[in-house]
C-alpha cells in the first residue's frame, strides 16, 4: 500500500514525531510511504475559479507547489493528514492542500485515511476533526482513525510506539 502523509506543520515540533512514527510502523509493515511537509510548501487557497473543471482538465490554474503534492494524492492508497492545532483548528498550510484538491475532486485510488493531531490542550482538535470526517464522507474514503495528543502526551514515547504499532497494523 502506498501512504501519503501530509505534515501539516512549518516546523519542526511534535507532529513531526507522531508522523515519523507513523512512517515507521507502515514501513515496517511492508507499506511504501512519503511524508510531504505541506507546512514548508508554498500552497495557495483555492481561488474557485473553477479552471481546473473548464479548461484545466483537473489541472489549478495555480503553479505552486501544490504540484509536488497532487501526484501523490493521486498515488496513494491511504492519505495521513498530520497537524498541530492552532487555535482550534489545523494549520492553514493543511487546511489549503486539502482544499486545494478541489481539482481532482479526489484521490483516484485512497480507500483510506487517518489523521494526527498534536495539541497543548486537550479537547482543543475537534474542528480539525469535524472537518476531516466530513471531508471523507464525502469523498467515501474509510476512517481508519484519529489519534489526539494533547501536553505531555506529545513527548510520550508511549503514544509514539501506539503510533507506530497501529501503523504497522493497517
Amino acid at each position: 500500500m502506498k501512504i501519503a502523509i501530509l505534515n501539516g506543520s512549518p516546523r519542526k515540533e511534535n507532529t513531526a514525531a507522531m508522523a515519523d512514527a507513523f512512517a515507521e510502523g507502515a514501513r515496517e509493515a511492508g507499506h511504501e510511504v512519503e511524508i510531504l511537509q505541506v507546512g514548508k510548501m508554498k500552497i495557495n487557497g483555492c481561488l474557485g475559479c473553477e479552471y481546473c473543471h473548464t479548461k484545466g482538465e483537473g489541472k489549478c490554474v495555480q503553479k505552486d507547489d501544490m504540484e509536488k503534492v497532487i501526484p501523490a494524492y493521486l498515488d496513494a492508497d491511504m492519505v495521513v493528514f498530520a497537524t498541530p492545532i492552532y487555535y482550534f483548528d489545523m494549520t492553514a498550510q493543511l487546511a489549503a492542500a486539502i482544499q486545494r484538491v478541489y481539482c481532482i475532486g479526489k484521490p483516484a485510488k485512497a480507500t483510506k485515511a487517518a489523521m494526527l493531531i498534536s495539541s497543548g490542550s486537550p479537547g482543543t482538535g475537534e474542528g480539525a476533526i469535524a472537518t476531516y470526517k466530513n471531508m471523507l464522507a464525502f469523498m467515501g474514503i474509510e476512517d481508519a482513525g484519529v489519534c489526539a495528543l494533547a501536553g505531555e502526551e506529545n513527548k510520550s514515547e508511549e503514544k509514539l510506539a501506539e503510533i507506530r504499532a497501529w501503523a504497522k497494523s493497517l
